[in-house]
């Protein structure tokens, strides 16, 4: 059994509604379904009275919702007090970041900064987006670094979550710089001649981000999917290889474009902006993030 499976149930108890918990809890709703069954197989009891509308608890589930809290409140209480033990000197911070900004933007912000972000070391723990928002939500990490785009925003709370905006990164599509310095293949293909193509995941951000794309698109492409994986990075060596299409940010290719071994495979159209954010939890009183946030605040606007 796991913790969170019990802090998702009390969601669920004080939303009534698995489309709303599961928005909450930063899951899609058949993960977080598979999870309240999970739940419910473990304790071996139905917990959700699936024949009624709204949603409502069982009996079984009226009498696991006291323990439940009173259970995750003891954990939560316990958790903050042996992390503070653990930070008590306050010099070594978590940071909560995606894989892709784990290889470009970080090290470059943490060496830019390095004066205003002072005697600090840090622990990195690279995830896809949405583990590294849970990583900030479940108390696992100081600081969580992302991407935002007003279509698809991470949502938390802005009064228990304050953000600020780092940057900003720019989605688009590269291919493989032929000898001539032309790309291999150029947006948006043709019908009979579908361009191979390197995709994300379904479970991917950039996944969301390339959909976007497409759909705000100037002309219908032509794709054929032929590689999937949810890093960039991945994308990236395979289309170094020359097999195929893929949208990538700017900040992962530019030593690549500047060598000359990729090339745009479209003009600006085919492109997508997104802001570069940091958020942390209002409520962790940590001196050496408080003393961070500070310094940061007077250099980069709110969100």
């Amino acid at each position: 059994m796991e913790t969170r499976w019990l802090e998702d149930f009390l969601v669920l108890a004080e939303t009534g509604s698995f489309t709303r918990s599961a928005e909450l809890r930063h899951l899609t709703q058949p993960a977080f379904s598979r999870r309240i069954k999970a739940l419910e197989q473990w304790l071996g009891a139905d917990l959700i009275d699936r024949t009624t509308w709204p949603t409502r608890l069982t009996p079984a589930g009226e009498l696991l919702l006291d323990k439940a809290r009173q259970l995750v409140g003891e954990l939560s209480s316990t958790r903050t007090l042996l992390r503070g033990l653990h930070a008590a000197d306050g010099t070594t911070l978590t940071l909560a970041v995606p894989h892709t900004l784990s290889f470009g933007f970080v090290p470059r912000w943490l060496a830019d900064e390095r004066t205003a972000l002072g005697e600090v070391s840090w622990r990195l723990l690279a995830h896809n987006v949405h583990d590294a928002v849970v990583a900030l939500v479940e108390g696992n990490a100081d600081l969580l670094l992302c991407y935002h785009h007003p279509r698809h925003p991470v949502e938390l709370s802005a009064g228990r979550y304050p953000g600020l905006r780092l940057g900003s990164e720019t989605l688009g599509p590269f291919a493989r710089a032929m000898p001539d310095g032309q790309s291999q293949w150029q947006l948006p293909g043709s019908s009979a001649a579908p361009l191979p193509f390197l995709g994300y995941g379904p479970n991917a951000y950039f996944r969301r981000m390339t959909d976007l794309i497409l759909e705000r698109a100037p002309a219908v492409c032509a794709l054929r999917q032929c590689f999937e994986t949810d890093m960039a990075e991945g994308l990236k060596a395979m289309v170094l290889e020359g097999h195929g299409v893929a949208f990538l940010p700017h900040s992962a290719v530019q030593r690549e474009l500047a060598a000359g071994q990729l090339c745009a495979a479209g003009g600006e159209q085919w492109t997508l902006p997104m802001e570069i954010r940091v958020y942390r939890d209002a409520r962790r009183e940590l001196p050496a993030l408080d003393a961070l946030w500070q310094q940061l605040a007077a250099r980069y606007p709110a969100v």
